[in-house]
Parts: C-alpha cells; sequence; structure tokens
C-alpha cells in the first residue's frame, strides 16, 4: 500500500505538470521553436492515444457500478488517474505534431476537445469522492468527449467520410459523358482519394492543401503543385515518381498508390493546360484524355421517371407501332410509326397511357394533316419529336402545347412559312430545328437564326458550291446479347438517304455492301456497321454495334489459371452469367489477365454440338488492355487433347476509345464435348505506345457458342 500510495501521489502531482504544459503550449504555441527530438514525441501522438481512451473509459466503467467493494473501485480510481496522465502526455505530444502542417476547424475541434477530454478526466479525478450528482453526469459528458475526440482525430488522419464509408453506397451517381468536366469528375475524384488526407482544411502537410481550387493553384512550401503545360515543373509529378520508398513519394508508401490509369488523367490534365472548368466534350475526339472519359462517363441519359408497365408497352406495339426502351433496361420509351395506309389519328391518344416515359416520337411520313397536337400536352419529359413530311401546316405547328423537355424538332418537307417562327422560339430547350424544304423566306430563315442563337438549325443542302456530310444512321436493337435471334432496324432522320450495311465489321460502301430495306433478323454474333449516303452529299459516319448470341449454354467451366486479384469479377461464373457488361474495365463485371493466360475448360450437353465459339473481350490500349497475343484451343476426343486452333489476333496499331470486341473461331465436327481455351496477352507493349515494354491485359466478360 505505500508504494502504491507515493506512486499515486507521482501521478497526482505529475498531473499538474502536464496542466501546465498544456496550458502554455495552447496559448503560445505558435511562437515557440521546438527541437526535432520534440517533433520525435509529438509522432508519437498516434501511437500513445489508444491508452487514455481505453483506461478513462475503464476508468468511468468503474463509477457506474453499484454497490461495489472499495478494493475493486481502487482499481477504476488508478485507472482514470493513469488514463488522464496519458491523456495529458497525448494532448501535449499532439500540440507539438500540430506545429507540423495541420491547421483548420477539423485540427482545432480535435485540439480542445482533447485538451477538454485531459482537463475533464482530471477534474473527475480530484473530486470522485463527490455526489453522485456531479460523478454520474460528469461521467457521460468525459465519455461523450472521448468519443468526439477520437471521431475529428479519424477524421483528420483518413478524411471525412472516413467513420460512415463502409455503409455508403459505393455506387457514385453517374455522370453523363455530355455534362462531365475534366477537372470536377477526373482530376478531383483522383485528390480526394489517394492526396486529401494529408493536403485539406486541418491537415496540410507541406502547407498544401487539395481540397479547395486556391489550395491547387497556391502550391505549397515547395512551389507550384502544377504548372500548366509542364509536368515536368510540376510539383505533383515530380513527388508521384519518385522511388516508392523515398519520404517525399507521394502518396507515402503506407498509402494507397496512385493507378497508371490514375497517373495518365493527371497527366494529360496538366498538359493541357490544367484547365478548372473545361468540359469533357470541348476536348479534340483523339485527345488521349477524351478517350479515357469515354470510358468512364455515359452516353446514355438518366431518367429519374418510373418505367411503364411492360404489358401495357406490349399491348400498345402492333404492327404499325413500335414502343421501345430508349436503350436497355432505360424507364425512357421512343416511338416510332410506319405504314401510311395503316395509321389513324386517333391510335396517337394511346400515348397517353405512356406519356410520362415518352421522350422521342417518330411519326415521319406519315398523313398528319389533320392531326391536332393538343394531345402532347401531357408529355412532360418529350425531348425528340419527327414530323418529316407529314403535310403539316402553319396552324398545326402554332397550336403546339407547351412542350418543355423537347431538344430536337424534326419539321422537314412541310410547306410551313414564316408564320410559325414566334411558335418556334417558345420552346425552352430547344437545341434542334431541321427544316429542309420548307416554305421559309430568306427574311425567315435570318429571323430564325437571329432569334434561336442556341439552337443548330439545319435548313438542308444549298447548292454553294460545298459538299456536306450526312449524319450516320441510327441502329435500334432490344438487347445487346440475344439468345436467338434479334431484329434490327436501322433509321435515318432524311427517310430519302440510301443506308447500307455491313454485318462482319467492315466498312459500308454505296455500291457493294447490303442495302437496307427492311428490318434484319441477327442470327449470331455480328459486328454491324451502317452508313447514309445521298446524291450531292458525302456518306455519313459509320455507325456501329457489335450483337452477341449467347446460343448453347457451356457447362462446369474451370479456371485453371487465376485472373488479377483487382479484376476477377465473379470467378468461372462470369463468362456464363448472360451479363454483357459494359465498355469499362472498372465495372467490376470483367475478368482481367496479365501475369498469366486466360486458361479454361468448359463442356456442352452431347445433346448440343456447337459450331462456333466467341470470346467476348474488351479492347482498349490507353488502359493497356489489347488483343490476346496467342489465342490456343483444344477439344478433347476419348482421354486425348487435340489442339485445333494456334492464332496469333490481328493487334491493335494505335490507340483507340474503349470497345467490346468479339474473336470467334469455328469448332469441327466430331465426338467430343469438353474444349480448353488459353489466351495470352502481350509480354511486351508495342514501340509506338506511351507503355512501350509493359505487360498488356487481356479481358473478357462471356463465353458464348453458336449452335
Amino acid at each position: 500500500m505505500l508504494k502504491k500510495s507515493i506512486l499515486q501521489q507521482i501521478l497526482e502531482n505529475t498531473l499538474f505538470v502536464w496542466l501546465g504544459l498544456t496550458f502554455i503550449l495552447a496559448i503560445a504555441g505558435n511562437s515557440l521553436v521546438l527541437p526535432e527530438w520534440l517533433q520525435v514525441i509529438g509522432r508519437s501522438h498516434p501511437l500513445l492515444l489508444h491508452f487514455p481512451i481505453v483506461l478513462i473509459l475503464m476508468g468511468i466503467f468503474f463509477f457506474w457500478l453499484p454497490g461495489i467493494k472499495s478494493e475493486v473501485k481502487e482499481v477504476g480510481t488508478f485507472s482514470l488517474l493513469i488514463g488522464s496522465n496519458f491523456a495529458g502526455i497525448t494532448v501535449i505530444a499532439g500540440l507539438f505534431l500540430a506545429k507540423e502542417g495541420y491547421e483548420g476547424s477539423e485540427l482545432s475541434w480535435h485540439q480542445w476537445l482533447g485538451i477538454l477530454v485531459f482537463v475533464l478526466s482530471t477534474l473527475l479525478y480530484f473530486f470522485r469522492n463527490n455526489s453522485q450528482s456531479f460523478i454520474k453526469p460528469t461521467s457521460i459528458a468525459l465519455g461523450a468527449l472521448v468519443i468526439f475526440t477520437g471521431h475529428f482525430g479519424a477524421n483528420l488522419t483518413h478524411g471525412n467520410d472516413f467513420l460512415l464509408a463502409p455503409i455508403q453506397s459505393k455506387n457514385p451517381p453517374q455522370v453523363q459523358l455530355a455534362e462531365a468536366q475534366v477537372f470536377r469528375d477526373m482530376v478531383q475524384p483522383i485528390f480526394k482519394a489517394k492526396c486529401q488526407s494529408c493536403h485539406k482544411d486541418g491537415k496540410m502537410k507541406g502547407e498544401l492543401r487539395l481540397d479547395i481550387l486556391e489550395g491547387i493553384k497556391k502550391g505549397g512550401e515547395s512551389g507550384p503543385f502544377i504548372t500548366a503545360g509542364d509536368t515536368e515543373n510540376s510539383l505533383l509529378f515530380q513527388r508521384i515518381h519518385l522511388p516508392l520508398e523515398h519520404e517525399d513519394h507521394m502518396p507515402p508508401e503506407n498509402k494507397e498508390q496512385l493507378t497508371e490509369e490514375e497517373i495518365e488523367i493527371l497527366s494529360a490534365w496538366v498538359k493541357g493546360g490544367a484547365d478548372f472548368e473545361q468540359k469533357v466534350t470541348q476536348l479534340p475526339k483523339e485527345d488521349n484524355l477524351f478517350i479515357l472519359a469515354s470510358e468512364k462517363f455515359s452516353n446514355q441519359k438518366n431518367y429519374d421517371f418510373d418505367a411503364a408497365d411492360p404489358d401495357l408497352v406490349e399491348e400498345l406495339n402492333n404492327f404499325y407501332r413500335k414502343i421501345s426502351p430508349l436503350y436497355p433496361d432505360s424507364p425512357a420509351l421512343e416511338v416510332s410509326y410506319f405504314g401510311i395506309a395503316a395509321f389513324s389519328p386517333s391510335s396517337l391518344e394511346d400515348l397517353k397511357k405512356i406519356s410520362e416515359q415518352v421522350v422521342q416520337i417518330n411519326l415521319n411520313k406519315m398523313p398528319l394533316e389533320n392531326v391536332d397536337f393538343s394531345f402532347l400536352a401531357g408529355f412532360p419529359n418529350l425531348e425528340e419529336l419527327q414530323l418529316n413530311f407529314g403535310d403539316l401546316s402553319d396552324e398545326q405547328i402554332e397550336s403546339f402545347p407547351e412542350l418543355p423537355s423537347l431538344e430536337s424538332l424534326a419539321l422537314s418537307g412541310n410547306a410551313i412559312t414564316d408564320k410559325v417562327i414566334p411558335r418556334l422560339q417558345e420552346f425552352p430547350n430547344l437545341k434542334y430545328l431541321f427544316v429542309w424544304q420548307t416554305n421559309f423566306s430568306d427574311q425567315g430563315r435570318e429571323k430564325l437564326v437571329e432569334n434561336l442563337k442556341d439552337v443548330e438549325i439545319d435548313f438542308g443542302f444549298e447548292d454553294d458550291g460545298q459538299i456536306y456530310k450526312l449524319n450516320a444512321p441510327k441502329l435500334i436493337f432490344d438487347n445487346i446479347l440475344f439468345q436467338d435471334s434479334m431484329l434490327l432496324e436501322i433509321k435515318h432522320p432524311i427517310n430519302t438517304v440510301e443506308i447500307r450495311y455491313t454485318l462482319d465489321g467492315s466498312t459500308p460502301d454505296s455500291v457493294e455492301s447490303t442495302l437496307y430495306t427492311n428490318p434484319v433478323w441477327i442470327k449470331n454474333t455480328s459486328k454491324i456497321e451502317a452508313r447514309a449516303f445521298a446524291n450531292g452529299w458525302l456518306g455519313s459516319d459509320t455507325e456501329k454495334t457489335l450483337l452477341f448470341k449467347s446460343g448453347i449454354q457451356p457447362q462446369n467451366i474451370q479456371l485453371l489459371t487465376q485472373p488479377s486479384k483487382s479484376y476477377r469479377a465473379q470467378g468461372n461464373r462470369t463468362l456464363n452469367d448472360k451479363v454483357k457488361s459494359v465498355s469499362n474495365h472498372t465495372t467490376g463485371e470483367w475478368l482481367g489477365y496479365q501475369d498469366n493466360p486466360l486458361d479454361f475448360s468448359f463442356s456442352f450437353d452431347e445433346n448440343e454440338h456447337p459450331s462456333k465459339i466467341v470470346f467476348s473481350l474488351l479492347y482498349h490500349e490507353g488502359a493497356y488492355i489489347f488483343p490476346p497475343s496467342l489465342v490456343e484451343i483444344w477439344v478433347k476426343e476419348g482421354n486425348e487433347w487435340k489442339q485445333i486452333i494456334k492464332e496469333n489476333p490481328e493487334q491493335s496499331k494505335d490507340i483507340k476509345l474503349a470497345r467490346l470486341e468479339a474473336l470467334g473461331y469455328d469448332l469441327p465436327k466430331g465426338d467430343f464435348n469438353e474444349v480448353r481455351v488459353r489466351l495470352s496477352p502481350l509480354t511486351r507493349l508495342p514501340k509506338w505506345h506511351p507503355g512501350a515494354g509493359e505487360k498488356g491485359w487481356v479481358f473478357i466478360d462471356e463465353l458464348l457458342l453458336e449452335d
């Protein structure tokens, strides 16, 4: 008891030492110059802080135990005394550490709450024998302060969302390519994920702050963080290219490192001038940053309204009207009419049943002279309305209802005049207006251009000696992955053009390629390309898509080599889950191989014999994803494996946009029902590639067997 009493007296006296030092450092710390050995003590703050948390909370626990013996209560008392001393030491170490580039509101809250924890725990110790009306409320307040102090400390160390990150959504809001900004949507997320834990409000290592634009532009104590157009003289790139073990390497060795793609994005942004406002769509299409953005952001617009009843949509489809999703799984619908003889104006009233979901209506070449367009008044989301060659009058256009979402209006081939100009000016969101072969006067055209400055107006072909290019046609289909067959439609806003298409990936020409006249049934995996042609015009750009036939179901798929830990999707189930991924390798739906070949085997029902095997692959040279360098296929006849394919696929010759691709090979006729496949990635990227000499990747998401 004597030793304990002496120790207890020493610890009690020491508390006043820590209180005095805390007072001096908290009030006058900024005017003090600390020797290096005190900085070492300061950096022990994260190590020390766990002791007072446990000991103080244990001491509080003993205060709340009813009817405990004095000997047991002494354990809690001594725990609180030791915890208070460690709290004092921790506070002092923290005040030393705060001088190393920490500042801001997060630091202030953490610092003063920490001091309050120390002071309150000391008061609780010395007044522990007071009434319960003092002890219990004080102990509750002390426990809450410990929690909040730890919370702000975690924010300083790990970021503001550290505590709730596990229960927050892992799927960030999808950004549309048309709305994406280079800095906001591509660069800033990298800073937030990889840099801001050390360079933000409350923790500014090197006097550099990256959570606000002013901090990024200002730089830190070592100079400019970025130098527009010059990566060599930008501190950002000097630090990230230091050896990983170097103390100035960014991020530090114990933090998550930048990926190659992230470095590529930052480099392209700085080389392009480090613009903080530039939109992705303002970049040249061949720009490497645009290529990276095209796989990161969606071209498909998100809609927040509910989908229509599928049975109702099916009921509204008939032989003269087709209603289909704007793109797979979209709630937005497009409506197309065909067959002039079967058209009835009264049938337009049927569309009111799905008025909220309809975003596009195509009534080209329909007899519309008697149609009352007031029925459109209840279509709040209608964005595109095609009324080309519909015998419309000025009066019909003038009587159009309010269409708040209308962006594209096609009125070509109608005898409308300058009288409709005031009505056309009243569509608030109009972006495109097509008025070929109309009766607008020259003055009327000038007035349209002058009054609709934000609208792209197409007056059609004028023989001014220039040859213009047609717009590309539109490919319409239900799903990119189909079981047996699927109907493909090809449309163009100008019904008089000639559409040519191919199904083998070759570029269509105006003579030899198949002429499109009616919807086409696609019965195999096909690379579809289509172009529009017309006399006096340049042929359009090529519209492309790749449609996959799932066909026969593979069985017993076994991965003989394992994919990269970062790209393992659902393992062997990925290859036959009938889920077609988008052209983005980070979706978690792709198997990725780099250090070893993709090697797998599978079987199929002995009553089904596929004639062709197709691999659904992803190519994106900018992300090092190339065609396989070698494709090998074996079939098992009896107990023997027989190699039937050994081929080096044609390799990429430049960097292109991320895209889906398919490699297909014929299977022989014979008595086998087990197949083995090996797809080898490039061991060295070609000399023309920025990453020349590095390893390439192979990405696959589906194995398809055609009968």
